[in-house]
């Protein structure tokens, strides 16, 4: 009887080991043809790509490894983008007219990565500006009324306990959903010291602020002396228990994750960094080297998406995004609906493609690999986090839940 139930039970666990299984295999033939950093094809057209950019800016390895050539020598020009791309005289026209609109600038690295053959490549549409963005008229400026949440120098401050250091509107790679466009400007410009002291005052004046987070711009576009200073002066407030970097170098130019800046980070743990992979082309080895650097020197790292249409919008990608960030050691954080912002709106999605997007990954995958799908409410308001209704019906003796299978069942609602 004994060895009857349990074979019984072995059966009734490899019935629903199969069912399991299924629900696998769409993701299984769909991540065959979602390309990777790491697949050898793109590795491949990087070194390809690498060595016209090396030849055209001529350069050589040394310059191409170290991230102040490759902020030096960004490409914001449809002349020298044409060397790459094989730009048609109407797509040159175009760049130069948007670019008096809105600024592009894109590192070597990153250039390095968009396969010229396709023009439908993620990495082409997150970084090269298109007619698209000048057809846009509706949209703000500044649909988080950033300016009106600014009570010191640079700070941004939408909540109880943590607030924002905008130390600088620069940026590796001048991303063309960006929210805070029209901070970008003509040039790039750090933050003057007056800022910075009359924004660490009004901290040391709040010791309710228990959390910073240094951003832009790119946090890291600034020199290392300048991001010790802020540091040093982040961490002499007794009240400041956190400290986390807003920084997109990790996809855009790897290489800013130099020596001197690890050596540095260690000093003022405990030291966070968010970073933003939105596609899983952009998870390379050279990215992939930064993050293990990073994790090594004691820096947690977590990814902030962006949902985007015609980049990232299907489940697939999402996920094969968030299983390569895993693997990176880079915990898949918020996926943002995008916002509002003029000149961006063919980028934007429906609240319901997010939600269905939420739905499908949880269950197919691990937790950690789950983030959180947020909405940034206007006019500077906060997150609002966006789910899935799980909760089907409530009352005071029992909640009818749905799972991630879409099976119904009852909980007690009482202790």
């Amino acid at each position: 009887m004994k060895k009857d139930t349990h074979s019984s039970s072995r059966e009734i666990s490899l019935q629903r080991a199969r069912e399991l299984s299924g629900y696998a295999a769409d993701y299984r033939e769909a991540k065959t043809h979602i390309p990777k950093g790491t697949d050898q094809a793109c590795i491949d057209l990087y070194e390809k790509q690498k060595a016209k950019l090396l030849a055209a800016l001529d350069a050589s390895e040394d310059d191409w490894n170290d991230w102040k050539w490759q902020m030096q020598n960004r490409i914001h020009d449809a002349d020298t983008l044409a060397q790459i791309l094989d730009l048609s005289e109407a797509e040159r026209q175009n760049l130069a007219e948007i670019g008096e609109t809105y600024r592009w600038a894109i590192t070597p690295y990153y250039l390095a990565l968009i396969d010229p053959a396709d023009p439908h490549d993620p990495v082409r549409a997150l970084s090269i500006p298109t007619d698209a963005e000048m057809e846009d008229a509706s949209g703000e400026s500044d649909p988080m009324a950033e300016e009106f949440t600014n009570p010191a120098g640079i700070i941004t401050r939408r909540y109880p306990d943590r607030l924002i250091l905008n130390v600088t509107n620069a940026c590796a790679m001048y991303c063309r959903h960006c929210q805070r466009r029209r901070r970008i400007g003509g040039t790039d410009l750090d933050v003057t010291k007056a800022a910075l002291e009359e924004s660490f005052a009004y901290i040391r004046d709040n010791p309710e602020i228990r959390d910073v987070l240094i951003t832009g711009g790119d946090a890291l576009a600034i020199p290392n002396e300048q991001i010790e200073y802020i540091l040093s002066n982040l961490r002499a407030i007794p009240s400041v228990e956190v400290i986390r970097f807003g920084s997109r170098t990790l996809v855009t130019m790897p290489m800013r994750i130099d020596d001197e800046f690890l050596a540095i980070v260690e000093q003022y743990h405990p030291v966070y960094l968010n970073t933003h992979f939105n596609h899983p082309r952009e998870v390379t080895p050279q990215a992939i080297a930064a993050c293990a650097k990073l994790c090594r020197a004691g820096v947690p790292l977590g990814n902030q998406m962006v949902l985007l249409r015609g980049i990232n919008n299907d489940k697939h990608v999402v996920q094969s995004l968030n299983h390569e960030l895993c693997k990176a050691r880079v915990r898949p954080y918020y996926i943002f609906h995008a916002k509002n912002v003029r000149g961006t709106k063919h980028f934007c999605t429906s609240i319901d493609e997010g939600l269905e997007i939420m739905a499908y990954l949880r269950g197919r995958t691990s937790g950690m690999a789950v983030p959180t799908y947020i909405l940034n409410a206007p006019g500077g308001l906060g997150k609002i986090p966006l789910s899935p209704d799980y909760i089907v019906e409530r009352n005071d003796e029992a909640v009818t839940l749905k799972t991630w299978e879409g099976k119904l069942l009852q909980y007690p609602n009482q202790v």
